[in-house]
């Protein structure tokens, strides 16, 4: 595993747990507005060793709960399966953040149920979704995939949409709101520039969003999943 950072603890990044998060490197979509700039685009800095993390985890086991693995895209990791079971082993339960580009893998953890939650990230709605993540169009086929995957597996799930002024609109959400309609949860969440997004922060007031902006598009999606909320 290709770990390029760790938080110690959270209580937001994974609903209803105290838990550890931990940042893989690397990620096959392009999103302007991802904040996670030094973890997609520009080559790693520094490896941590899973020793490291496996111990601050066995250390802390009776303090937290659960444990997040982001990035960039986590399942680029080929070794990911094996980390999962070693910190299941210890006790953990874990979160998966995922943008769906891998639906195979997903399906993968989630049959040998090494897996207990899933947020997957919902870029746009799928005719602009190529250009909002900046992939090719052919990927977007393994996106549904893996939708319908979470969607029929009983897992904990949810979907999100990181919210942009100006790649976002009501027609957008109302289509999103159609595609995953019955979904357990989606939410929607504000652009916030880290000062680090991939489009660089000259570009980020492109992205902003007006509260009444947000409501709007909250009002389109909930008629088809009534557990629609904005989250931040």
């Amino acid at each position: 595993m290709h770990i390029e950072a760790y938080q110690k603890l959270t209580l937001l990044d994974y609903p209803g747990r105290t838990a550890a998060t931990i940042f893989t490197h690397g990620c096959n979509f392009r999103c302007p507005f991802c904040h996670n700039a030094g973890l997609v685009v520009r080559p790693s800095e520094s490896m941590i060793p899973e020793s490291e993390i496996l111990d601050y985890l066995e250390k802390r086991k009776k303090l937290l709960d659960g444990v997040c693995i982001t990035g960039g895209e986590p399942l680029l990791q080929k070794d990911i399966g094996d980390f999962i079971r070693r910190v299941r082993d210890i006790g953990y339960q874990i979160k998966l953040d995922t943008n769906g580009s891998f639906p195979e893998k997903l399906e993968d953890l989630i049959k040998e149920g090494i897996i207990d939650y899933v947020a997957m990230d919902i870029k746009n709605s799928l005719d602009k979704y190529a250009i909002t993540a900046g992939i090719p169009q052919d990927i977007v086929p393994k996106i549904e995939k893996s939708v319908n995957i979470l969607m029929s597996s009983g897992i904990d799930y949810e979907f999100r949409t990181t919210v942009c002024g100006n790649l976002h609109t009501v027609d957008d959400m109302r289509s999103i709101g159609e595609w995953l309609k019955g979904a357990k949860a989606y939410y929607l969440q504000p652009f916030k520039d880290s000062g680090d997004i991939v489009a660089g922060s000259e570009n980020a007031c492109d992205f902003t969003c007006e509260k009444a902006h947000y409501e709007a598009l909250l009002e389109a999606v909930k008629p088809f999943i009534p557990n629609t909320q904005i989250r931040g």
